[in-house]
């Protein structure tokens, strides 16, 4: 081989070496840019505008009533949050969503996939801020609504039709936006 074609021969193979680390340094990068982006935080669900599911939940709680679809045609506009108590944002939101009670916007709850026992430790702990709860074993209601997880919540007007999705826990910065989605569903 001639001396050109050595040294060429030795270029690639230099690079060649550092190629996986370039590759891998990007991919790292990426990661990175992904996990400090704020994720969506509105996303158009397709049951915007459209009647919320038909169903009529159990209590989730003895002594307490359960959720249907009917409760919610009721002429006051609700929110409606899907929540579990082995949710850790669930968590997080809990203070917000006792803050929406008190200025006394009702607030439901279909608890998700949850234990009795499991789900009275979480509201003695986190707060009860639910007029009624729904036990939604099976996620059946979770998945006629395109929930994607735990928590969300939906904002109904007084006919039963939805009118506004948050995905993800409500935070303090939230709950002025909540409470306009409210304020629209009564128009």
């Amino acid at each position: 081989m001639s001396g050109t074609g050595q040294d060429k021969a030795a270029k690639t193979g230099r690079w060649m070496i550092w190629l996986p680390l370039v590759l891998f340094a990007a991919f790292v990068a990426l990661v990175m840019i992904g996990l400090f982006r704020p994720a969506p935080r509105e996303v158009a669900s397709t049951l915007i505008d459209k009647p919320m599911p038909e169903f009529d939940l159990p209590p989730g709680l003895p002594g307490r009533p359960g959720l249907a679809s009917a409760d919610l045609k009721g002429g006051e506009p609700h929110l409606v949050n899907i929540f579990a108590s082995w949710c850790l944002p669930c968590r997080v939101e809990a203070p917000q969503l006792e803050r929406l009670a008190a200025m006394g916007v009702p607030v439901e709850g279909i608890s998700v996939r949850d234990r009795t026992a499991d789900l009275q430790q979480f509201l003695a702990t986190y707060g009860d801020p639910f007029e009624r709860i729904g036990a939604d074993d099976d996620g059946q209601v979770q998945l006629a609504l395109g929930s994607s997880g735990v928590p969300e919540t939906y904002v109904i007007d007084g006919k039963g039709v939805i009118r506004y999705q948050h995905i993800g826990e409500i935070r303090a910065e939230d709950i002025p936006m909540i409470l306009e989605k409210l304020e629209e569903a009564r128009r």
